[in-house]
């Protein structure tokens, strides 16, 4: 596995989404989960990535408790601030005065004392960012955090940051299907020397061509509360992604493979995340840092997926109000 530079923060090319293994996508297995976190740092996936909001905390404590030997294997990236609530609704939290608390109860989850790359999960609207990015810093003071990181803003907002603290790294979402970051986020980055950790690289299982029909998925999948996956919206996109997933058997990988293909193509800097709780998916998502793309496939899925192709929010309405305001 080769690395990859998210500023100063050496990390593998791709690391590991672990949301899956605690919510969000169905039924999870615990044991395969463990399994999976395991082969991640066995194939030299060593960046693994999780938040106090993912199930309740109980992402945190599932990394915490399975790999506190392994500590020194991995660079461990969590999140704070994105709060949810017993009805099913969120709420953000960026006030500086909480940020301690947030920090030391995810490292107690985490069963370790320092947490690589913290991230603000969202922007609190009622904050400013540099008031939250300040009590972030404090964090770094003591010990407690050694890199700084923000989840799904703005350049605008990024920049604004930066000048209080320098921020590592930005994570979005960022796959062929959801190409937002590149209107001005991406150069942002590059600008300022912060990395880019695009979650959802598969388009949360769209890209890889498994996912047929949204019926299938049990009633508390995620994706069931999104546009795109939903009515007209999801024939529309499967369309699309069925010529991907022929090009892809052209190509000779999978179709999960070429997505993850593409996004390490994009330049330096950038580091996909795909998320999994399957040992198998794993062993074919790593395949993908040996695929080289050429200048014609590289211009092909541009056209593929041009501006326009993929129809519906990523997002339900609620969300997508708390990313538009980042």
């Amino acid at each position: 596995m080769r690395k990859v530079k998210l500023g100063e923060l050496s990390v593998s090319a791709i690391g590991l989404g672990c949301m899956g293994m605690s919510q969000a996508y169905g039924e999870a297995d615990l044991a395969e989960s463990e399994r999976t976190l395991h082969r991640a740092l066995d194939l030299g996936i060593t960046f693994l990535d999780t938040a106090n909001a993912y199930g309740g905390g109980h992402n945190e404590e599932l990394i915490g408790r399975v790999l506190p030997a392994r500590r020194s294997e991995y660079v461990l990236a969590s999140k704070f601030g994105l709060v949810r609530h017993a009805d099913g609704s969120r709420s953000v939290d960026g006030q500086p005065d909480r940020v301690a608390q947030h920090c030391e109860a995810s490292l107690r989850r985490l069963n370790t004392d320092l947490i690589d790359l913290y991230y603000l999960h969202r922007l609190d609207p009622n904050v400013p960012v540099e008031d939250t990015v300040g009590a972030m810093a404090d964090l770094v003071s003591a010990g407690k955090v050694r890199y700084l990181g923000l989840s799904e803003i703005s350049a605008k907002t990024l920049r604004r940051a930066h000048a209080v603290h320098p921020i590592t790294a930005v994570q979005s979402e960022y796959s062929l299907w959801t190409r937002d970051p590149e209107s001005e986020l991406l150069s942002a980055c590059a600008e300022l020397g912060v990395g880019f950790v695009p979650f959802s690289p598969l388009g949360r299982a769209m890209l890889t061509g498994r996912l047929r029909d949204p019926a299938l998925l049990s009633e508390n999948d995620l994706r069931l509360t999104m546009p795109r996956f939903q009515g007209d919206n999801f024939a529309t996109n499967f369309a699309v992604v069925q010529k991907f997933v022929a090009f892809a058997e052209q190509k000779g990988c999978t179709a999960a493979q070429l997505a993850l293909a593409w996004l390490l193509a994009r330049g330096d800097g950038i580091a996909p995340i795909p998320g999994t709780k399957r040992v198998s998916y794993l062993e074919e998502d790593v395949v993908a840092v040996d695929l080289t793309l050429e200048r014609a496939d590289l211009e092909y899925l541009e056209t593929l997926f041009a501006p326009g192709q993929i129809v519906g929010d990523r997002y339900a309405p609620a969300m997508m109000a708390i990313v538009r305001q980042s």
